[in-house]
C-alpha cells in the first residue's frame, strides 16, 4: 500500500461551521498532489455535527483524490464511506475494524514501540503511526519517538507515519528518518494561509526523501 506525503488531522473545534471552512482550506492545497490522507478527529464536536462534519469532509477529500480516515470510530467511517479508520491502542480491535471495514486502511498508533507495531502489523494494521517525535500540544503527555525508530521499523513493510510536534522546520529530519507521512494539526490548520501551508508541507516530500541514506 503506498501511503506518501502530508497526512493532515483536522483539530479540535467546537464551531461547526468555523471548522468546516478550515479543514476545506486545507484540502485547496491537495491540488497539487503530495497528501497521504485527511484523519477526522474532532474531540470539541457535539455528537450531532459528528456524522455530518465527516460525511461533507469526506466528500471533498475523497473529490480530491485524498484518502478518507476516521479517527476511532469503525461506525462513522462506515456510515460516511470512509476509506479507513486509525485506532489508537486503546481504541478497540484491529481484527474487529478489519472485520467491519473489509478492504479498508486500518491504522494503529504505536506510540514509541517497536515490538507494539509489529504486533499492530501481525494484527492487520496497514500502516503504523508513532509519536509523539517531538513535544506536542495536543497530546503533551505522551513520550517520544527517537528518529532511530523509523529506520528501525522499515522492516515492518509497511508506510510509517509520523506525528507529534512537527513542522515545516523538523519535518524534513523526519523524512529523511524513515517516515513515509508526516502528520500534523497545529503546523497547518494554525497557519494564516492554510491553504499554502498544506502545498508546504506536501513538497518537502519531494527533496528530503530524496536525501535519505
Amino acid at each position: 500500500m503506498k501511503l506518501r506525503g502530508l497526512y493532515a488531522i483536522t483539530p479540535d473545534d467546537a464551531h461547526s461551521a468555523r471548522f468546516l471552512v478550515r479543514v476545506r482550506a486545507a484540502l485547496e492545497g491537495a491540488d497539487e498532489g503530495g497528501w497521504a490522507a485527511l484523519q477526522y478527529r474532532n474531540k470539541l464536536a457535539e455528537p450531532g455535527d459528528r456524522l455530518v462534519q465527516a460525511r461533507t469532509l469526506a466528500a471533498l477529500a475523497q473529490g480530491k483524490g485524498v484518502p478518507f480516515i476516521v479517527n476511532d470510530d469503525t461506525e462513522l467511517a462506515r456510515q460516511v464511506g470512509a476509506d479507513g479508520v486509525h485506532l489508537g491502542r486503546q481504541d478497540g480491535s484491529l481484527a474487529q475494524a478489519r472485520r467491519r471495514l473489509p478492504g479498508k486502511l486500518i491504522g494503529a498508533s504505536c506510540h514509541d514501540s517497536l515490538a507494539a507495531a509489529r504486533a499492530a502489523v501481525a494484527a492487520g494494521a496497514d500502516y503504523v503511526a508513532f509519536g509523539s517525535v517531538y513535544a506536542s500540544r495536543t497530546k503533551p503527555g505522551v513520550g517520544r519517538a527517537p528518529l532511530a525508530l523509523f529506520r528501525e521499523a522499515r522492516v515492518l513493510g509497511v508506510p510509517l507515519v509520523a506525528i507529534g510536534g512537527i513542522d515545516a522546520d523538523n519535518a524534513p529530519a523526519v523524512i529523511r528518518a524513515g517516515a513515509d507521512a508526516i502528520a500534523v494539526i497545529a503546523a497547518l490548520f494554525d497557519a494564516p494561509d492554510i491553504a499554502a501551508r498544506a502545498r508546504a508541507l506536501a513538497r518537502l516530500f519531494d527533496t528530503a526523501q530524496a536525501a535519505r541514506p
